[in-house]
């Protein structure tokens, strides 16, 4: 079976750091061909900008062709076609699988019937691994660095995908986690065990000042309306935190703001100005990281 990309787990941290290497050189020069005659399909049933773009941004700079569909309206999903059958009929036509699906598990699930490698581009709220990688690069840019990091996320803890993926991948560099949520969104009981496990210290609090001050980064998230069962609980939390430029007067000068994107209302539009706020640069380089996961699996950096 191909390696795939279905949870940061999947990858070493000598995989991870490796990736982080080749996404920086695709950054000095980012026109390829080594791709040239490759095939990659970008499936997404759930509703994309970023990743979407940037990966097929990715494949057409490495020389390689997409195919796929932005939404599942008008593929045979609707016929009811189950995903097994899509995703085996599919490899017969590309070199690799992007997939994004609204449901928790669905890339794994891809994975084990697909003949070409797969990487999940977010499944519900389980996991976000290209997003993670993405993540880390603009760590490591504007840090230096990603080993004994303080890392406030704050928001959705609960459903929040992309959060989960970094919490993993941060596992292998000795960070200090603040978790700041209402109590309705805390991070998932199984990553607080992973932390313990691994001997990595975290806070939880719901005041976003506790941990403002003395981190590095600031991980802002969006409560997000898809995700809830139940609009009463949704429409509680929605406002909880919302991050203004006033704010910002005593944190650490080298402190840089991040965020998944989407950003609602969470992050004021004074503090785009501020030298904190990094999430647009952060998801530019998203790119260059997809490039680079995309020549790692198909075997050629």
């Amino acid at each position: 079976m191909p390696k795939s990309l279905i949870s940061i787990q999947d990858f070493s941290k000598d995989e991870i750091l490796h990736i982080l290497d080749v996404a920086r050189e695709f950054e000095q020069n980012r026109e390829q061909d080594f791709l040239k005659g490759k095939v990659i399909a970008c499936l997404f049933f759930e509703p994309s900008t970023r990743t979407r773009l940037s990966f097929e941004s990715a494949v057409n700079r490495l020389g390689a062709r997409v195919i796929g569909f932005p939404d599942n309206r008008n593929t045979s999903q609707t016929k009811g076609e189950t995903l097994e059958d899509t995703i085996k009929i599919v490899s017969n036509y590309v070199d690799m699988i992007v997939m994004r699906h609204p449901v928790a598990g669905a890339a794994d699930i891809a994975a084990s019937v697909a003949s070409v490698p797969v990487i999940n581009a977010g499944d519900g709220a389980n996991q976000h691994p290209t997003q993670t990688l993405l993540d880390l690069y603009a760590i490591q840019k504007t840090q230096g660095h990603l080993e004994n990091l303080n890392i406030n996320m704050v928001g959705d803890l609960k459903y929040g995908r992309a959060v989960h993926s970094l919490v993993e991948a941060m596992r292998h560099f000795s960070p200090h986690f603040v978790f700041t949520s209402p109590e309705e969104l805390t991070m998932p009981r199984k990553y607080l065990e992973m932390l313990s496990a691994a001997g990595i210290s975290y806070k939880e609090t719901s005041r976003i000042e506790d941990g403002l001050n003395d981190c590095d980064i600031l991980y802002m998230t969006r409560v997000q309306q898809e995700r809830f069962p139940d609009m009463d609980e949704y429409n509680k939390v929605k406002d909880v935190y919302r991050l203004t430029a006033s704010m910002l007067s005593g944190v650490k000068p080298g402190m840089k703001i991040m965020h998944p994107l989407p950003r609602v209302n969470e992050i004021a539009t004074d503090v785009d100005s501020t030298p904190y706020a990094y999430y647009f640069q952060q998801a530019g380089g998203g790119m260059y990281v997809r490039m680079a996961i995309i020549s790692y699996l198909l075997g050629y950096r």
